[in-house]
Protein backbone atom coordinates (compact mmCIF):
# COMPACT_ATOMS: atom_id res chain seq x y z
CA UNK A 1 0.00 0.00 0.00
CA UNK A 2 0.89 3.52 -0.87
CA UNK A 3 2.90 5.48 2.69
CA UNK A 4 0.18 7.58 3.88
CA UNK A 5 1.99 10.89 3.83
CA UNK A 6 1.87 10.10 -0.11
CA UNK A 7 -1.90 9.51 -0.24
CA UNK A 8 -3.27 13.52 0.29
CA UNK A 9 -1.26 14.64 -2.94
CA UNK A 10 -4.32 14.84 -5.65
CA UNK A 11 -2.18 15.45 -8.71
CA UNK A 12 -3.13 19.07 -8.83
CA UNK A 13 -0.08 20.56 -10.58
CA UNK A 14 0.74 23.10 -7.83
CA UNK A 15 3.90 21.87 -7.60
CA UNK A 16 5.35 22.12 -11.04
CA UNK A 17 6.04 25.68 -11.72
CA UNK A 18 7.72 25.41 -8.27
CA UNK A 19 9.87 22.58 -9.07
CA UNK A 20 13.28 23.51 -9.62
CA UNK A 21 14.27 19.66 -11.70
CA UNK A 22 10.91 19.93 -13.55
CA UNK A 23 11.96 23.75 -14.70
CA UNK A 24 14.90 22.31 -16.85
CA UNK A 25 13.75 18.89 -17.42
CA UNK A 26 10.40 18.98 -18.51
CA UNK A 27 8.97 15.55 -17.47
CA UNK A 28 6.43 14.46 -15.39
CA UNK A 29 8.91 11.78 -13.60
CA UNK A 30 11.28 14.53 -12.80
CA UNK A 31 8.62 16.42 -10.52
CA UNK A 32 7.03 15.69 -6.81
CA UNK A 33 3.92 14.52 -8.40
CA UNK A 34 5.58 12.28 -10.39
CA UNK A 35 7.80 10.79 -7.82
CA UNK A 36 4.87 10.46 -5.88
CA UNK A 37 3.10 8.47 -8.41
CA UNK A 38 6.18 6.27 -8.37
CA UNK A 39 6.80 5.70 -4.67
CA UNK A 40 2.75 4.64 -4.38
CA UNK A 41 3.85 1.93 -7.70
CA UNK A 42 6.90 0.68 -5.79
CA UNK A 43 5.03 0.56 -2.45
CA UNK A 44 2.41 -1.79 -4.36
CA UNK A 45 4.79 -3.71 -5.95
CA UNK A 46 3.86 -2.36 -9.44
CA UNK A 47 7.36 -0.73 -10.05
CA UNK A 48 10.86 -1.85 -9.06
CA UNK A 49 13.23 0.67 -8.18
CA UNK A 50 16.19 0.21 -10.89
CA UNK A 51 18.68 2.48 -11.99
CA UNK A 52 16.54 4.72 -14.20
CA UNK A 53 13.56 4.71 -11.61
CA UNK A 54 16.36 6.44 -9.21
CA UNK A 55 17.47 8.59 -11.64
CA UNK A 56 14.49 10.58 -11.22
CA UNK A 57 14.72 10.97 -7.79
CA UNK A 58 18.42 12.08 -8.06
CA UNK A 59 17.50 14.46 -9.97
CA UNK A 60 15.76 16.33 -7.17
CA UNK A 61 17.12 19.07 -5.79
CA UNK A 62 15.64 18.61 -2.53
CA UNK A 63 14.76 22.50 -2.45
CA UNK A 64 11.24 21.43 -0.80
CA UNK A 65 9.79 24.49 -2.75
CA UNK A 66 7.06 22.04 -3.78
CA UNK A 67 6.26 21.84 0.40
CA UNK A 68 5.64 25.49 0.35
CA UNK A 69 3.45 25.18 -3.06
CA UNK A 70 1.56 22.29 -2.02
CA UNK A 71 -1.91 22.93 -1.07
CA UNK A 72 -2.96 19.23 -0.01
CA UNK A 73 -0.20 19.56 2.63
CA UNK A 74 1.60 16.68 1.02
CA UNK A 75 5.17 16.33 3.20
CA UNK A 76 7.34 16.01 0.10
CA UNK A 77 9.96 16.81 2.45
CA UNK A 78 9.70 13.88 4.59
CA UNK A 79 9.10 11.26 1.60
CA UNK A 80 12.47 12.89 -0.20
CA UNK A 81 14.41 11.78 3.33
CA UNK A 82 13.53 8.83 3.60
CA UNK A 83 13.32 7.32 -0.14
CA UNK A 84 17.32 9.16 -0.38
CA UNK A 85 19.26 6.11 1.83
CA UNK A 86 17.72 3.70 -0.77
CA UNK A 87 19.37 5.04 -3.66
CA UNK A 88 22.77 4.47 -2.19
CA UNK A 89 22.20 0.78 -3.19
CA UNK A 90 25.01 -0.21 -4.77
CA UNK A 91 23.66 -1.11 -7.80
CA UNK A 92 21.44 1.91 -8.70
CA UNK A 93 24.94 3.82 -9.63
CA UNK A 94 27.45 3.59 -12.47
CA UNK A 95 31.37 2.94 -10.87
CA UNK A 96 32.64 6.14 -12.02
CA UNK A 97 28.97 7.96 -9.89
CA UNK A 98 29.97 5.83 -6.54
CA UNK A 99 33.96 6.61 -6.89
CA UNK A 100 32.97 10.69 -7.27
CA UNK A 101 30.39 10.79 -4.51
CA UNK A 102 32.68 8.70 -2.02
CA UNK A 103 35.66 11.31 -3.23
CA UNK A 104 32.91 14.54 -1.96
CA UNK A 105 31.61 12.61 1.09
CA UNK A 106 35.47 11.73 2.18
CA UNK A 107 36.52 15.45 1.29
CA UNK A 108 33.58 18.15 1.80
CA UNK A 109 33.05 17.60 5.37
CA UNK A 110 36.52 17.27 6.86
CA UNK A 111 37.72 21.13 6.89
CA UNK A 112 41.41 19.73 7.16
CA UNK A 113 41.17 17.05 4.86
CA UNK A 114 39.84 20.31 2.13
CA UNK A 115 42.12 22.11 3.19
CA UNK A 116 45.47 20.01 2.51
CA UNK A 117 43.71 19.79 -1.02
CA UNK A 118 43.22 23.30 -1.47
CA UNK A 119 47.04 24.17 -0.34
CA UNK A 120 48.45 23.76 -3.71
CA UNK A 121 45.82 25.19 -5.58
CA UNK A 122 46.58 29.09 -3.79
CA UNK A 123 48.76 29.56 -6.86
CA UNK A 124 45.70 28.94 -9.24
CA UNK A 125 42.47 30.30 -7.81
CA UNK A 126 41.54 33.88 -8.90
CA UNK A 127 45.02 34.11 -10.94
CA UNK A 128 45.33 34.57 -14.59
CA UNK A 129 46.01 30.66 -14.88
CA UNK A 130 42.67 29.88 -14.16
CA UNK A 131 41.07 31.66 -16.25
CA UNK A 132 43.65 30.68 -18.71
CA UNK A 133 42.95 26.94 -18.00
CA UNK A 134 39.04 27.54 -18.51
CA UNK A 135 38.69 29.50 -21.99
CA UNK A 136 40.80 26.89 -22.96
CA UNK A 137 38.89 23.86 -22.13
CA UNK A 138 41.32 22.03 -20.35
CA UNK A 139 39.17 22.17 -17.00
CA UNK A 140 36.56 19.52 -19.29
CA UNK A 141 39.33 17.15 -19.63
CA UNK A 142 38.65 16.54 -15.92
CA UNK A 143 35.09 14.60 -16.39
CA UNK A 144 32.28 16.93 -15.88
CA UNK A 145 32.25 16.21 -11.62
CA UNK A 146 35.88 17.81 -11.32
CA UNK A 147 35.35 20.11 -13.36
CA UNK A 148 31.96 21.88 -11.74
CA UNK A 149 34.36 21.86 -8.78
CA UNK A 150 36.59 23.73 -10.36
CA UNK A 151 33.78 26.52 -11.74
CA UNK A 152 32.82 26.80 -8.27
CA UNK A 153 36.99 27.37 -6.94
CA UNK A 154 37.03 30.96 -5.70
CA UNK A 155 39.79 32.90 -4.86
CA UNK A 156 41.20 31.52 -1.23
CA UNK A 157 42.70 33.57 1.37
CA UNK A 158 44.86 33.03 3.93
CA UNK A 159 42.15 32.59 6.89
CA UNK A 160 40.65 29.92 4.83
CA UNK A 161 43.62 27.68 6.18
CA UNK A 162 43.38 28.66 9.65
CA UNK A 163 40.77 29.77 12.16
CA UNK A 164 41.59 32.88 13.67
CA UNK A 165 38.50 33.48 15.29
CA UNK A 166 39.31 32.96 19.37
CA UNK A 167 37.71 30.54 21.10
CA UNK A 168 35.56 33.29 23.26
CA UNK A 169 34.65 36.74 22.21
CA UNK A 170 33.17 39.16 24.54
CA UNK A 171 30.08 41.25 24.07
CA UNK A 172 30.80 44.73 23.59
CA UNK A 173 29.11 46.54 26.36
CA UNK A 174 26.51 44.97 28.69
CA UNK A 175 26.48 41.26 27.67
CA UNK A 176 22.54 40.84 26.73
CA UNK A 177 23.55 36.93 25.58
CA UNK A 178 25.65 34.39 25.24
CA UNK A 179 25.62 31.97 21.77
CA UNK A 180 27.68 29.00 20.11
CA UNK A 181 28.52 29.99 16.77
CA UNK A 182 29.39 26.47 13.98
CA UNK A 183 31.47 28.05 11.72
CA UNK A 184 30.54 25.58 8.94
CA UNK A 185 33.14 23.19 6.84
CA UNK A 186 33.14 24.71 2.91
CA UNK A 187 31.92 28.24 4.59
CA UNK A 188 35.22 28.92 6.37
CA UNK A 189 37.00 28.07 4.17
CA UNK A 190 35.27 29.65 0.80
CA UNK A 191 34.30 32.49 2.10
CA UNK A 192 35.89 32.91 5.74
CA UNK A 193 35.20 36.71 5.77
CA UNK A 194 31.37 35.71 6.43
CA UNK A 195 32.16 34.43 9.95
CA UNK A 196 34.08 36.96 10.61
CA UNK A 197 31.36 39.50 9.80
CA UNK A 198 29.12 37.41 12.30
CA UNK A 199 30.90 37.74 15.09
CA UNK A 200 31.83 41.52 14.51
CA UNK A 201 28.21 42.21 14.51
CA UNK A 202 26.89 39.72 17.39
CA UNK A 203 29.75 41.16 19.84
CA UNK A 204 28.83 44.42 18.89
CA UNK A 205 25.16 43.59 20.11
CA UNK A 206 26.42 42.70 23.32
CA UNK A 207 26.60 38.91 22.85
CA UNK A 208 29.13 36.64 23.63
CA UNK A 209 30.34 34.37 20.87
CA UNK A 210 31.67 30.68 21.71
CA UNK A 211 33.58 28.99 18.91
CA UNK A 212 34.87 25.43 19.54
CA UNK A 213 37.69 25.43 17.87
CA UNK A 214 37.91 21.52 17.34
CA UNK A 215 34.28 21.52 15.37
CA UNK A 216 33.90 19.97 12.12
CA UNK A 217 31.14 19.83 9.74
CA UNK A 218 27.43 19.63 11.13
CA UNK A 219 26.41 16.47 8.36
CA UNK A 220 24.39 18.83 6.20
CA UNK A 221 26.24 17.58 3.05
CA UNK A 222 25.96 13.88 4.18
CA UNK A 223 22.32 14.60 5.25
CA UNK A 224 20.74 15.99 2.16
CA UNK A 225 22.23 12.89 0.91
CA UNK A 226 20.45 10.33 2.94
CA UNK A 227 24.12 9.27 4.10
CA UNK A 228 22.71 8.27 7.41
CA UNK A 229 25.44 6.57 9.65
CA UNK A 230 27.92 9.37 8.07
CA UNK A 231 25.54 12.08 9.27
CA UNK A 232 25.06 10.71 12.45
CA UNK A 233 28.77 10.26 13.11
CA UNK A 234 28.83 14.32 11.83
CA UNK A 235 26.37 14.95 13.94
CA UNK A 236 27.82 13.24 17.10
CA UNK A 237 31.12 14.89 16.91
CA UNK A 238 30.03 18.64 16.42
CA UNK A 239 27.87 18.34 19.71
CA UNK A 240 31.26 16.77 21.32
CA UNK A 241 33.40 20.05 19.77
CA UNK A 242 30.61 22.14 21.73
CA UNK A 243 30.39 20.18 25.17
CA UNK A 244 34.20 20.11 25.07
CA UNK A 245 34.71 23.47 25.57
CA UNK A 246 31.24 24.29 27.85
CA UNK A 247 30.38 23.11 31.36
CA UNK A 248 31.65 23.25 34.74
CA UNK A 249 35.61 23.11 34.46
CA UNK A 250 35.67 23.34 30.66
CA UNK A 251 38.01 26.54 28.77
CA UNK A 252 34.84 28.79 28.08
CA UNK A 253 33.08 28.12 31.29
CA UNK A 254 29.98 26.59 32.60
CA UNK A 255 27.36 29.58 31.22
CA UNK A 256 25.28 28.01 29.46
CA UNK A 257 24.73 29.33 25.83
CA UNK A 258 21.41 30.64 24.75
CA UNK A 259 21.46 29.53 21.31
CA UNK A 260 23.86 28.27 19.08
CA UNK A 261 23.43 30.08 15.48
CA UNK A 262 25.35 29.26 11.93
CA UNK A 263 25.79 31.68 8.91
CA UNK A 264 24.28 29.18 6.33
CA UNK A 265 21.08 28.25 5.83
CA UNK A 266 21.70 24.51 4.73
CA UNK A 267 23.38 24.01 7.72
CA UNK A 268 20.66 25.44 9.76
CA UNK A 269 18.25 23.17 8.24
CA UNK A 270 20.56 19.85 9.47
CA UNK A 271 21.04 21.28 12.62
CA UNK A 272 17.53 21.90 13.39
CA UNK A 273 16.74 18.33 12.77
CA UNK A 274 19.33 16.40 14.91
CA UNK A 275 16.82 15.82 17.70
CA UNK A 276 15.30 13.30 15.00
CA UNK A 277 17.94 12.60 13.21
CA UNK A 278 19.80 11.07 16.40
CA UNK A 279 15.85 9.86 17.85
CA UNK A 280 17.36 6.04 17.48
CA UNK A 281 20.13 6.13 18.98
CA UNK A 282 19.65 6.20 22.78
CA UNK A 283 22.93 7.43 23.50
CA UNK A 284 22.52 10.12 21.58
CA UNK A 285 18.88 10.97 21.30
CA UNK A 286 18.39 13.29 24.05
CA UNK A 287 21.60 15.34 23.67
CA UNK A 288 20.53 15.48 19.84
CA UNK A 289 17.02 17.08 20.82
CA UNK A 290 19.03 19.74 23.07
CA UNK A 291 21.14 20.62 20.84
CA UNK A 292 18.86 20.99 17.95
CA UNK A 293 16.22 22.75 20.05
CA UNK A 294 19.10 25.85 20.87
CA UNK A 295 20.02 26.31 17.08
CA UNK A 296 19.00 29.28 15.43
CA UNK A 297 19.88 31.12 12.08
CA UNK A 298 22.01 34.48 12.73
CA UNK A 299 19.13 36.61 11.00
CA UNK A 300 16.51 35.16 12.91
CA UNK A 301 17.94 34.65 16.18
CA UNK A 302 19.18 38.70 15.84
CA UNK A 303 15.27 39.53 14.33
CA UNK A 304 14.22 37.70 17.23
CA UNK A 305 16.44 39.63 19.93
CA UNK A 306 16.66 43.04 18.16
CA UNK A 307 19.85 45.19 17.25
CA UNK A 308 20.58 46.61 20.68
CA UNK A 309 20.10 50.75 20.89
CA UNK A 310 24.07 51.10 20.67
CA UNK A 311 24.20 49.50 17.56
CA UNK A 312 21.06 51.43 15.61
CA UNK A 313 23.15 54.11 16.01
CA UNK A 314 26.21 53.28 14.57
CA UNK A 315 24.48 51.92 11.72
CA UNK A 316 25.89 54.17 8.61
CA UNK A 317 24.84 53.80 4.76
CA UNK A 318 26.39 51.75 2.47
CA UNK A 319 28.86 52.70 -0.33
CA UNK A 320 27.81 52.01 -4.16
CA UNK A 321 30.09 50.60 -6.38
CA UNK A 322 31.35 54.07 -7.11
CA UNK A 323 32.26 54.77 -3.42
CA UNK A 324 29.45 57.54 -3.16
CA UNK A 325 27.57 56.91 0.30
CA UNK A 326 23.67 55.69 -0.55
CA UNK A 327 21.23 58.12 0.41
CA UNK A 328 17.67 58.91 0.24
CA UNK A 329 17.93 59.88 -3.35
CA UNK A 330 19.81 57.17 -4.50
CA UNK A 331 19.65 54.02 -2.18
CA UNK A 332 21.66 51.11 -2.50
CA UNK A 333 19.45 48.32 -4.30
CA UNK A 334 19.71 44.67 -2.84
CA UNK A 335 18.18 41.76 -4.85
CA UNK A 336 17.28 39.75 -1.99
CA UNK A 337 18.07 35.65 -2.88
CA UNK A 338 15.78 33.15 -0.41
CA UNK A 339 17.81 30.02 0.13
CA UNK A 340 15.57 27.31 -0.34
CA UNK A 341 16.78 25.45 2.97
CA UNK A 342 15.53 28.73 4.89
CA UNK A 343 12.85 29.65 2.88
CA UNK A 344 11.21 26.50 2.66
CA UNK A 345 12.97 24.28 4.71
CA UNK A 346 12.71 26.91 8.28
CA UNK A 347 10.10 29.12 7.21
CA UNK A 348 12.07 32.05 7.31
CA UNK A 349 11.65 34.88 5.04
CA UNK A 350 10.48 38.20 6.82
CA UNK A 351 13.43 38.05 9.41
CA UNK A 352 16.55 38.49 7.12
CA UNK A 353 14.92 41.16 4.92
CA UNK A 354 13.39 42.93 8.71
CA UNK A 355 17.06 42.89 9.34
CA UNK A 356 18.51 44.48 6.61
CA UNK A 357 16.15 47.41 6.10
CA UNK A 358 17.35 48.33 9.51
CA UNK A 359 20.56 49.76 7.12
CA UNK A 360 20.00 53.22 6.65
CA UNK A 361 18.90 54.30 2.87
CA UNK A 362 18.79 50.62 1.36
CA UNK A 363 16.05 49.17 -0.68
CA UNK A 364 14.80 45.79 -0.94
CA UNK A 365 14.42 44.54 -4.45
CA UNK A 366 12.78 41.28 -4.65
CA UNK A 367 13.12 38.34 -7.80
CA UNK A 368 10.68 37.57 -10.19
CA UNK A 369 11.37 33.63 -9.16
CA UNK A 370 12.47 34.43 -6.01
CA UNK A 371 11.20 30.81 -4.39
CA UNK A 372 12.99 28.77 -7.15
CA UNK A 373 16.23 27.09 -6.48
CA UNK A 374 19.50 28.57 -7.79
CA UNK A 375 21.20 25.08 -8.53
CA UNK A 376 23.61 24.70 -5.57
CA UNK A 377 21.49 21.92 -3.46
CA UNK A 378 23.88 20.50 -1.72
CA UNK A 379 26.10 18.94 -3.99
CA UNK A 380 23.61 19.06 -6.73
CA UNK A 381 25.77 21.35 -8.98
CA UNK A 382 28.96 18.81 -8.80
CA UNK A 383 26.87 15.64 -9.32
CA UNK A 384 23.78 17.02 -11.70
CA UNK A 385 26.07 19.94 -13.34
CA UNK A 386 23.85 20.02 -16.89
CA UNK A 387 20.85 20.72 -14.88
CA UNK A 388 22.21 22.77 -12.11
CA UNK A 389 23.91 25.09 -14.56
CA UNK A 390 20.94 26.17 -16.32
CA UNK A 391 19.20 27.57 -12.66
CA UNK A 392 22.22 28.83 -12.12
CA UNK A 393 21.91 30.68 -14.91
CA UNK A 394 18.21 31.44 -14.65
CA UNK A 395 18.84 32.37 -11.04
CA UNK A 396 21.72 35.02 -11.93
CA UNK A 397 19.90 36.37 -14.51
CA UNK A 398 16.94 36.80 -12.50
CA UNK A 399 18.69 38.84 -9.84
CA UNK A 400 20.48 40.86 -12.17
CA UNK A 401 17.26 42.40 -13.97
CA UNK A 402 16.01 43.11 -11.24
CA UNK A 403 18.07 46.34 -11.36
CA UNK A 404 19.58 45.95 -8.02
CA UNK A 405 23.43 47.26 -7.06
CA UNK A 406 24.07 43.94 -5.28
CA UNK A 407 22.99 40.42 -4.90
CA UNK A 408 22.59 39.08 -1.13
CA UNK A 409 22.74 35.29 -0.43
CA UNK A 410 22.79 33.46 3.09
CA UNK A 411 23.88 30.56 2.26
CA UNK A 412 27.39 29.74 1.07
CA UNK A 413 27.01 27.16 -1.61
CA UNK A 414 23.89 29.68 -3.03
CA UNK A 415 26.70 32.35 -2.93
CA UNK A 416 29.57 30.09 -5.10
CA UNK A 417 26.74 29.25 -6.89
CA UNK A 418 25.23 32.49 -8.31
CA UNK A 419 28.75 33.83 -8.56
CA UNK A 420 29.67 31.42 -10.72
CA UNK A 421 26.79 32.35 -13.19
CA UNK A 422 26.95 36.21 -12.66
CA UNK A 423 29.92 36.48 -15.10
CA UNK A 424 27.74 35.36 -18.08
CA UNK A 425 24.69 37.63 -16.60
CA UNK A 426 23.59 40.54 -18.29
CA UNK A 427 24.42 43.28 -15.34
CA UNK A 428 26.49 40.90 -13.23
CA UNK A 429 26.11 41.53 -9.30
CA UNK A 430 28.65 40.97 -6.76
CA UNK A 431 26.96 38.46 -3.70
CA UNK A 432 27.41 38.92 0.14
CA UNK A 433 26.04 37.81 2.90
CA UNK A 434 23.86 40.09 4.46
CA UNK A 435 25.98 40.25 7.97
CA UNK A 436 28.59 41.39 5.96
CA UNK A 437 26.58 43.98 5.20
CA UNK A 438 25.62 45.07 8.34
CA UNK A 439 29.27 44.75 9.63
CA UNK A 440 30.49 46.58 6.66
CA UNK A 441 27.26 49.49 8.36
CA UNK A 442 28.91 49.36 11.66
CA UNK A 443 32.16 50.45 10.16
CA UNK A 444 30.80 53.64 8.77
CA UNK A 445 29.47 52.26 5.52
CA UNK A 446 32.64 50.94 4.63
CA UNK A 447 32.98 49.16 1.15
CA UNK A 448 34.48 45.85 1.98
CA UNK A 449 33.52 43.39 5.34
CA UNK A 450 34.75 44.48 8.59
Amino acid sequence: MPSPVTDPCIHCGFCLPTCASYRVLGTEMDSPRGRIHMLKAINAGELALDATVASHFDSCLGCLACVSACPAGVRYDELIEATRPKLNALELRSGSQWAFRRLLFQLLPYPQRLRAVLQPLRLYAGTPLQRLARRSGLTRLFGPGLAAMERLLPPLAEESFTDPLPLVTPARGERRYRVGLVLGCVQRLFEPAVNRAAVQVLSANGIEVVIPPAQGCCGAVTHHQGEEAQTHALAAALIDAFDAVIGPGKPAGAEPLDAVLVAASGCGHTLKAYGRLLAGDPAWAARGSAFGGRVADIQEFLHRVGLSEAVRQRLQPLRHSDGSRASAERPLRLAYHDACHMLHGQGLREQPRALLRQIPHLRLLEATEAGVCCGSAGIYNLVQPVEAAELGRLKATDLSSTGADLAVSANIGCTLQIRQHMESAPRPLAVLHPVQLLAMSLDGGSDRPA
